[in-house]
């Protein structure tokens, strides 16, 4: 019986701890490390495509300066959908950069924008290590200037 009893103690003593853990994994990743807005200041309607140039407002959140050397607009999936633009940005820790990029995108994935649809911003960021990641940015839409 006393066998019994601390086998049934160790078997919620680990689903308890896997409990924490996977909700402090969670909570880690819903807040996110770098966060933007954007700003339409130039459109060019190229028949099927689009060409904008965007004023981009990055946010970083992180307690470490964030080197980007590559944007895009997409997603992870199709990281290249907008093309991969070679850049240096370098945004500090719990500060904010400013960067103006240009991309060249279907017409009606603007109309998407236009519309409301938040842009994602792929970015490539060099660590401190030298190793590179991705991290993907959601654009929240800066209305105080009309291109259509």
């Amino acid at each position: 019986m006393n066998c019994r009893v601390v086998r049934v103690c160790n078997y919620l003593f680990v689903a308890a701890q896997l409990f924490v853990f996977t909700t402090r994994q969670t909570q880690a990743s819903d807040i996110s490390q770098l966060s933007g807005s954007y700003q339409i200041v130039q459109k060019t309607d190229l028949g099927p495509q689009t060409h904008v140039r965007l004023q981009v407002h990055l946010i970083n959140h992180w307690q470490r300066e964030l080197h980007i050397r590559t944007v895009a607009l997409g997603d992870l999936s199709h990281p290249g959908k907008g093309g991969m633009q070679a850049c240096s940005i370098v945004v500090h820790a719990g500060a904010s950069s400013d960067t103006t990029q240009e991309f060249t995108i279907p017409h009606s994935e603007y109309e998407l924008w236009r519309r409301g649809t938040r842009p994602r911003m792929v970015l490539e960021i060099e660590l401190p290590s030298g190793h590179q990641t991705t991290m993907v940015v959601r654009l929240g839409r800066v209305s105080d200037r009309k291109v259509d």
